[in-house]
């Protein structure tokens, strides 16, 4: 199989193009692959280091504050158009694939205006832009969430769920003592992200003395950008701090509760993994995405929900008590993410791109 994939501007989507590209190949050894990022965006060095064929162009997104800077965003688009145009013709892709981000555009729209075959994937519960431009040049759309399915023309629609779920299903859990924690007390995971997120932060910081004598420990991970200043400061000895993990899946599969943002991809894999959660929505992201994407989860008892504005008082606190004591509330939480778990993901979506590609 030859394939152009695209995705640009967060991990929530690179991630999930590069889960597709491990499956096709995991199915088709011999597949070729080439992926279309922008110049200035975390794909451009996240995809190389997996020796994933990797071309550039120039694009942006519409400014709505600085209108002119959009003659610039218009002048790079049209660019783009012609630059795709000449990519694809000379890969030859059996298909070319989007999975979110502003470049996915002018990938997308010239594939389809080639006579190629087009698939998009949404991970998030409400599309971005994008996807919903698109929706008329793709040939099919795979959802994450069945919510997402009124955005979209229902005959190009399959519910495929994330494709990183899949890849959280096949990860080897980590030995709780590789972070100097105790493999006798539960798990209590917080995740802010990456980068971390600032706001939270300084709220967890004031809160974590709370969280002394405790029956159970804390594993706290502050992201990147926070975590010198935080590393400094004197936790219990339950609460131990970490800047980053790779692959959290590892954690994630000896963790009793989680405490995290609502990112597309977070939530798939608490979903795939079934991790009790509770869930506090960035209310900085386009169209309030990720309150959608955790209303998903709380609509249906599988997730517990805090907004950034109620972070108040001991709120924190109370609520993992309350959840880390309740065993059944817990077990009924992990069962009602098991209902809304879309097995094999990332194998729906292979063999459904390889129907669109063998259609007359």
């Amino acid at each position: 199989m030859r394939v152009i994939i695209s995705a640009g501007g967060t991990g929530g989507h690179i991630y999930p193009a590069l889960a597709i590209i491990n499956k096709i190949k995991e199915k088709e050894p011999n597949s070729e692959f080439l992926y279309i990022g922008t110049i200035d965006r975390m794909e451009k060095d996240i995809v190389p280091k997996y020796g994933i064929p990797f071309k550039q162009i120039e694009i942006y997104g519409f400014n709505r504050k600085k209108i002119l800077k959009n003659f610039k965003v218009i002048s790079c688009l049209i660019k783009a158009n012609k630059t795709c145009k000449k990519i694809i013709k000379e890969f030859n892709p059996d298909i070319v694939i989007g999975v979110g981000g502003y470049v996915t555009v002018p990938v997308i729209k010239t594939a389809k205006k080639l006579g190629y075959k087009t698939f998009i994937h949404e991970q998030n519960s409400v599309p971005g832009k994008a996807n919903t431009y698109l929706s008329n040049y793709a040939d099919l759309i795979g959802i994450s969430f069945k919510s997402s399915n009124r955005y979209f023309p229902k005959n190009k629609v399959i519910l495929t769920g994330n494709p990183c779920s899949e890849d959280a299903l096949g990860v080897v859990p980590c030995d709780k003592k590789d972070f100097n924690l105790s493999n006798n007390k539960p798990l209590v995971l917080f995740v802010m992200g990456s980068l971390g997120a600032s706001k939270v932060n300084d709220f967890l910081i004031r809160t974590m003395s709370l969280f002394n004598n405790k029956d159970y420990e804390i594993l706290y991970v502050t992201g990147k950008s926070d975590y010198d200043r935080i590393k400094q400061i004197s936790f219990p000895n339950n609460v131990k701090v970490v800047p980053y993990i790779d692959k959290i899946t590892r954690i994630m599969k000896k963790t009793d509760l989680m405490v995290t943002r609502a990112g597309a991809s977070t939530l798939s894999e608490i979903i795939a993994l079934k991790v009790p959660s509770i869930i506090i929505p960035s209310p900085y992201v386009p169209n309030n995405h990720q309150y959608k994407n955790a209303l998903d989860l709380v609509n249906n008892d599988a997730a517990v929900m805090i907004e950034e504005k109620d972070l108040k008082g001991d709120i924190i606190v109370r609520t993992v008590d309350n959840l880390i004591c309740d065993v059944a509330k817990l077990d009924s939480m992990k069962k009602k993410l098991n209902d809304l778990q879309v097995a094999d993901s990332a194998t729906i979506i292979y063999n459904n791109i390889k129907k669109l590609i063998d259609r007359k």
